[in-house]
């Protein structure tokens, strides 16, 4: 990214949450780097995409003027998921994204692909779109293997599995102008999700899954299309 956007993007952030408080910088990454070619992803650094199982190894991911764009071709079958290691149990993720369309949104999915008992290590998620913010506890909730079996199974939820489901989900309105750059960070402090954009704290949640001892996987989760740039993650323990 330019020197004078990093400037930008720094002053948004520290205002509400300095970079002290975050931990120790694990990955830093402005994607300031050329492909070697253009038909299939080379996100590079260490990213991983879905696109070869879920989009018939269609490109899905495209490095382009120093920003990871990301857009679901017409033959998948699933949201795009961009992944990173990162192993912490309290952290953070900072990036600047846009969301181009109205429609678009982001997701920030949490897991721990060693954890089997969680549908593909889902843990939890903070969903940005251009009108709210959705917190997700996947662990306990909607991702947990029986509970996720009979849905898929179409059959009733027992009594228990109903429970355990209420509470799992927040939702925080938000107006977000699509087509511009936004900061944000995210959170994760024991059992917290918190959400902060362009500076602001858009709110938090507190839920069990959240709380789980190794986040192991960052997921950068696109249903439509997004573009990325600045990403950092932060250990904090």
């Amino acid at each position: 990214m330019h020197r004078h956007l990093f400037l930008l993007s720094a002053l948004a952030i520290s205002p509400v949450i300095a970079a002290d408080d975050l931990g120790q910088l694990i990955l830093q990454d402005d994607f300031e780097r050329v492909e070697s070619q253009e038909t299939k992803d080379e996100p590079g650094n260490g990213w991983g995409t879905n696109s070869k199982s879920r989009a018939k190894g269609n490109k899905q991911v495209d490095l382009k003027d120093g920003t990871m764009r990301i857009f679901t071709h017409a033959e998948a079958d699933h949201a795009v998921s961009v992944t990173h290691p990162a192993e912490f149990t309290d952290g953070a993720v900072s990036l600047r994204f846009m969301l181009e369309d109205a429609q678009d949104s982001l997701g920030l999915n949490f897991a721990d692909l060693e954890f089997k008992e969680v549908h593909a290590g889902h843990l939890f998620a903070a969903r940005i779109s251009t009108k709210s913010v959705l917190f997700q506890d996947l662990k306990t909730g909607n991702m947990r293997l029986d509970i996720r079996e009979t849905k898929q199974a179409k059959q009733k939820l027992s009594e228990e599995q109903q429970q355990a489901v209420k509470g799992k989900e927040k939702v925080i309105p938000h107006p977000l102008e699509s087509g511009k750059w936004h900061d944000l960070v995210v959170k994760v402090t024991g059992d917290e999700l918190s959400v902060t954009i362009n500076g602001k704290h858009i709110g938090s949640f507190n839920s069990p899954g959240i709380a789980h001892p190794t986040k192991r996987t960052l997921r950068l989760s696109v249903p439509r299309n997004a573009v990325v740039d600045d990403v950092k993650i932060w250990r904090k323990k």
